[in-house]
């Protein structure tokens, strides 16, 4: 017995059927017709479609060394069980992350050595200046986040984090629509045309960055970012003294994932912005290929600072390198009561005004 073939509709997945009297095949769903030979080709790409492969080629890092430990030490905080590396002239401190006393523990080992570190650029007056300027014409902050004794909180810290280099090889196609709109005496007429549209190619990827610490979200790593990685120098301890450094506890294997993420994100994005001159696009198939893949180790300069506000953590990141700050803020609801019943008085007054000038009018 033969086999049935059933082509689908590109623009609304119906089975299409060959019209005798058009000499086409024709939808019967959306009445749309292809011609035989762009059926065809249509056909001949659904067969080249691949899935994605991001599989990553080379593994990263290298062992600590008996003289790099001996110059680290580790401490763990009882609260929040965060692990930082200071160098040995730094004694008990604060946790930067909940804010509570650390404990010395032991010498650093057991984790892998960084290839790279970015050395701070901004020092600690330039974050109290940055914080001071965040709080800015803030009215419906709580007065606590406007002292002092906060500020002088702000800790500097070498973040630990993966960089993935890459090239992605693309292959991505989407549906687009041109609409076209007319009438005449009797009725008002709109034409839908529907594309097949296909961009391949590919983009190379540097120190994609994937933040190597739980304790710190990423979303507010990737909020200071950019860093600028052609400032980054070879890895030397001497670069810890008087800032904490935070030891990964995310490895590089489970950073592939959120590495992926972005670089198929923006492979995706920046092919996207070729296509022009379409009432709609929407992707039908994106397939990403990842050569040439391998990852770096390295610490960023970031300085933090956590406070609380009602048994809530807020904490605060400025780009130890840049200056880029960012945090949310806490609101006072009764400063924010008191806004918004002035802002009711005050529209209402300008209501009343209104229909007072126009009664007269």
């Amino acid at each position: 017995m033969a086999n049935l073939i059933e082509y689908k509709c590109p623009c609304c997945g119906g089975a299409i059927e060959f019209d005798s009297s058009l000499q086409k095949m024709k939808c019967p769903y959306c009445d749309t017709e292809f011609e035989m030979e762009t059926l065809k080709n249509y056909d001949e790409e659904l067969k080249t479609q691949k899935p994605d492969d991001l599989t990553w080629e080379k593994k990263v890092g290298s062992e600590w060394n008996a003289e790099d430990e001996d110059s680290l030490i580790s401490y763990i905080c009882n609260s929040c069980g965060g692990e930082i590396l200071t160098d040995k002239t730094t004694a008990a401190t604060h946790c930067p992350f909940c804010g509570n006393p650390v404990v010395m523990k032991e010498h650093f080992k057991g984790h892998l050595k960084p290839d790279y570190v970015i050395p701070f650029k901004l020092d600690k007056e330039a974050a109290k200046k940055g914080l001071k300027k965040h709080l800015e014409g803030k009215k419906l902050l709580p007065k606590i986040f406007k002292d002092e004794n906060h500020i002088e909180e702000i800790k500097g810290v070498y973040v630990p984090v993966w960089l993935f280099d890459a090239n992605a090889n693309a292959d991505i196609r989407y549906k687009g629509t041109k609409i076209r709109v007319w009438s005449d005496f009797n009725y008002n007429y709109t034409e839908t045309s529907t594309y097949s549209v296909v961009r391949q190619g590919s983009l190379e990827f540097k120190s994609v960055p994937v933040d190597g610490s739980s304790k710190i979200d990423d979303d507010l790593m990737e909020s200071i970012e950019p860093f600028n990685f052609d400032e980054a120098v070879d890895f030397q301890t001497a670069y810890l003294a008087g800032y904490l450094a935070d030891k990964y506890d995310v490895s590089e294997e489970q950073s592939i994932t959120r590495a992926n993420e972005r670089i198929k994100k923006s492979t995706e994005a920046a092919f996207a912005s070729t296509v022009n001159g379409y009432n709609s696009l929407m992707p039908e198939n994106s397939s990403v290929q990842l050569t040439k893949s391998e990852a770096k180790y390295a610490l960023y300069p970031v300085w933090l600072l956590n406070t609380k506000w009602q048994d809530k953590t807020y904490t605060f990141a400025m780009n130890g390198q840049t200056g880029k700050f960012v945090g949310n803020l806490p609101m006072d609801k009764n400063a924010y009561y008191k806004y918004l019943f002035g802002l009711t008085a005050g529209i209402g007054a300008v209501v009343f005004a209104l229909l007072t000038l126009l009664s007269f009018m």
